[in-house]
């Protein structure tokens, strides 16, 4: 195994690259190497490309912007769920300090300045690599626009301590930008296979846009052009090769299989454990359990903090469905004797060792039933309701549902969907995402929705911390803060 360690001026970077294939793993720097000296060789890039991934994997694995603030979850036996899922925030509590995804920006915008004029050799490679990173800064800054809306939008390469002050952008500008790199890349990458889906690829591309039209479309009002660009990057997404599985409890244990786009990869003694690890019981708390062999469950307290339940209104939602597959590999309801207590999360399970439970499931980014959804809802959004509900069964029908049945018009099939997709992708950090969504676009209001906006005013986006607003005179704060 080759390490490869660099810190360059703007954020330390931790690269591993195997023989094999390449994962993402944290590391120890052991050595210290500036811009200035590193990029020599066109072999010095991939490293740094695959580098900048630890921070893609990081944001991959933060609930608290994602799943927290929904209604999928509740505490259990510890208390984990505070701020954000109260819906208390203010730039002093729960504000978000974005130094990290900004840092991740700085170290893309470097390796773009660096391997424009450097002449490769071979520049497959060259463009791969461009297309890789031109994705990264579109994650990123996507990341920022559904969490804070409006935020600076900086594109140049930072060098030295003179980093440029810059006032927030509005975020129609700066999804303008995430497109612009979401196309090129999609026009570099020179395989449409999957080599590897711990990183970016053509696919992922698209996964990617189709994601981010249908935010702009209802988020940003872009309207019918961005539906109908999602529609047109879903469509060229199913041609690459996924495919959904046959049963549905293979898609989150099973690693990079044929319905994943998209993953972070996670691996017991490698990489640490996942979000996951926050929803496994330990063992002294379910000990009395009837039911205790069915539960996953970790022995240690180190392995397992036991703070995520499933909420009632997540459950629910599969009321009525007794056919759905999807139950026993979501939750599972703790019994003792005949007493129901407890509904712990299934999903994500992770591996049973000889020792303990370890969460070591990748984290999935995107996948085909996502994608799937997200055509279904662009469909709706221009009243192509025909279209939508076909979607909709692509989903429907594997989880053992059949066909829908229901009402065609907008409004309830919109609905349909919504919630369509809280049971598909229940705790897979897209649910937060999808609340503010589907706000937008009139099919729920958040504030009676969500549990604990309820009475409040809340706004959907989160403030900016006092830290980075003292650091900048330039940036306002959220409006509603």
């Amino acid at each position: 195994m080759k390490k490869i360690y660099i810190i360059t001026t703007v954020i330390v970077l931790m690269g591993v690259s195997f023989t094999s294939c390449n994962k993402l793993l944290e590391v120890t720097p052991k050595s210290q190497i500036t811009e200035q000296v590193y990029f020599k060789n066109e072999t010095d890039f991939e490293p740094y490309v695959i580098g900048t991934y630890t921070s893609i994997r990081a944001f991959a694995n933060s609930l608290l912007y994602g799943d927290e603030r929904s209604e999928e979850l509740i505490n259990g036996t510890t208390t984990r769920l505070t701020t954000a899922w109260s819906q208390i925030l203010s730039p002093t509590v729960g504000a978000i300090n974005y130094n990290g995804q900004y840092k991740a920006i700085g170290n893309v915008n470097l390796l773009l300045d660096k391997i424009e004029p450097f002449a490769f050799t071979n520049t497959t490679l060259k463009n791969k690599l461009k297309a890789e990173a031109l994705c990264q800064r579109a994650y990123t800054y996507f990341f920022l626009v559904r969490v804070v809306g409006d935020t600076p939008l900086m594109l140049q390469a930072i060098t030295d301590d003179n980093v440029p002050l810059l006032p927030r952008a509005k975020a129609a500008d700066v999804m303008k930008q995430i497109f612009a790199d979401l196309d090129m890349a999609i026009s570099l990458f020179p395989d449409k296979t999957y080599q590897n889906k711990y990183r970016f690829s053509y696919g992922a591309a698209l996964a990617l846009k189709t994601e981010a039209k249908v935010w702009s479309a209802k988020v940003l009002t872009g309207g019918a052009t961005d539906f109908n660009d999602a529609i047109t990057a879903g469509a060229a997404l199913e041609a690459t090769g996924v495919s959904l599985l046959p049963n549905f409890k293979d898609v989150t244990t099973t690693r990079a299989n044929a319905e994943v786009i998209m993953s972070a990869y996670y691996n017991r003694d490698e990489t640490g454990a996942n979000y996951g690890s926050n929803a496994l019981p330990f063992l002294t708390a379910i000990s009395n359990a009837t039911n205790l062999d069915s539960i996953p469950y970790v022995v240690t307290s180190s392995n397992g903090l036991g703070a995520y339940q499933i909420s009632l209104q997540s459950r629910q939602l599969f009321s009525g469905l007794t056919n759905d597959k999807r139950v026993p590999y979501t939750f599972i309801i703790e019994r003792q004797g005949t007493v129901k207590k407890s509904a712990w999360i299934t999903k994500m399970p992770g591996t049973k060792y000889v020792d303990d439970r370890v969460s070591d499931n990748d984290l999935i980014m995107w996948r085909l039933a996502d994608i799937y959804l997200l055509e279904a809802e662009a469909y709706a959004g221009i009243n192509n309701t025909t279209k939508a509900i076909e979607y909709l069964n692509k989903v429907r029908v594997r989880a053992g549902n059949g066909n829908y049945t229901g009402a065609t018009d907008k409004a309830t099939v919109e609905r349909a969907i919504f919630d369509e997709r809280g049971r598909e992708l229940f705790f897979e950090n897209k649910r937060w995402y999808d609340i503010v969504r589907f706000h937008f676009g009139g099919t729920i209001n958040a504030y009676t929705y969500v549990p604990n906006l309820k009475g409040k005013t809340t706004p959907l986006f989160w403030p900016l911390s006092t830290t980075v607003l003292a650091a900048n005179a330039n940036l306002t704060q959220t409006p509603g803060y």
